[in-house]
C-alpha cells in the first residue's frame, strides 16, 4: 500500500474541485508477467501529478494505460466519469519528440488532431484558436513555418498547442523536454508550469529528473519494481508560481533528497 508524505504544511495544495482522472487497484499483466499491481490514483482538476521510478517500474505502462492505448488487465480507470476503454478526444498526450509532419506548418500541425477527426472544415473552424494557443506559448510569427525551421524548444510548444487544441480534460506527458539542453528544458518546464496555471489544466508527468517532478508537480508517485507499483506518494507543497531560483533553496533540496534516497532504497535492495 502507498504512503502519503507531506513534505511541507505551509499550503495543501491546488484548491480540489473535483476528481479528473481515477485509477483504482489497476493491474497489467503480459502473460505471466505482472508489470502493474495494485495501482491507486487520483488527480484533481487544476492539480499536475508526476511519477517517477527506475527503468522497469512500469511508468510507461501506467502512462499507455491512462492514455487508452493499452488496457488494463483488472481495475477501474476512469476519466471524466467514464472508464477509459482507448485513445479519446479529452486526452491530450505529449511525446519526447515533438514528431510533427515536415509538410505541413506550424499551423497545420497544430489544427491535426481536429482535422483527423472531425475533417478540414472543423479544422479551419479552429484555426483561430490554434493562433490563440501559438501566442500563448510565444511562438505566433512561426505559423506558416515548417517544422524543419524550427528550433527543438519552439517544436516541443507547437506540441503543447496541437496537445491543448481539443481542448483535453488531462495533459499526459512523457518526457516531453528530456531531448532538449539543460538551458532550454528548465526554460520549457517554466512555460509548461505558466500554461498549465492559466489554464487550470490537469496535467501527469512521467519523468526520470527528480528536480523537474519537484519544480513541476503537486504531488509525486514513487514507483517501485516486481511488479509495478506506487510505494509513496510526496505531496510538495511549494508555492507557486514556481521559479528556477527555488531549485537552490534548502527546501527544494531536502525534498530532492529525500526522493533520491527513497529511489536508492529500491535501486541498493534495502
Amino acid at each position: 500500500m502507498s504512503q502519503v508524505v507531506k513534505m511541507d504544511s505551509r499550503r495543501e495544495g491546488p484548491a480540489v474541485t473535483r476528481p479528473v482522472y481515477q485509477i483504482e487497484r489497476m493491474s497489467k499483466s503480459f502473460g505471466a508477467f505482472r508489470a502493474l499491481q495494485g495501482v491507486n490514483l487520483t488527480l484533481n482538476k487544476g492539480e499536475f501529478g508526476a511519477v517517477i521510478g527506475s527503468s522497469g517500474c512500469g511508468k510507461s505502462t501506467l502512462l499507455k494505460i491512462m492514455a487508452g492505448l493499452m488496457p488494463p488487465s483488472s481495475g477501474r480507470v476512469v476519466l471524466a466519469g467514464k472508464p477509459v476503454l482507448g485513445p479519446r478526444r479529452d486526452i491530450g498526450m505529449m511525446f519526447q519528440q515533438a514528431t510533427l509532419l515536415p509538410w505541413k506548418t506550424t499551423l497545420e500541425n497544430v489544427l491535426l488532431p481536429i482535422e483527423i477527426r472531425d475533417g478540414k472544415g472543423a479544422a479551419r473552424a479552429a484555426a483561430g484558436r490554434a493562433r490563440d494557443l501559438l501566442e500563448l506559448v510565444g511562438i505566433g510569427r512561426a505559423e506558416k513555418v515548417y517544422p524543419g525551421e524550427l528550433s527543438g524548444g519552439m517544436a516541443q510548444r507547437a506540441s503543447i498547442c496541437r496537445m491543448l487544441i481539443s481542448e483535453p480534460e488531462v495533459l499526459l506527458l512523457d518526457e516531453p523536454f528530456s531531448a532538449l539542453d539543460e538551458l532550454t528544458r528548465d526554460f520549457m518546464n517554466m512555460e509548461l508550469q505558466r500554461i498549465c496555471l492559466e489554464r487550470h489544466a490537469t496535467a501527469f508527468l512521467v519523468t526520470h529528473s527528480i528536480p523537474e517532478a519537484v519544480i513541476l508537480a503537486d504531488r509525486i508517485y514513487i514507483m517501485q519494481a516486481n511488479p509495478g507499483h506506487v510505494a509513496e506518494i510526496v505531496d510538495i507543497d511549494l508555492p507557486r508560481p514556481r521559479n528556477l531560483d527555488m531549485i537552490n533553496t534548502p527546501k527544494f533540496g531536502e525534498i530532492v533528497h529525500y526522493i533520491r534516497e527513497k529511489l536508492g532504497q529500491e535501486a541498493f535492495g534495502t
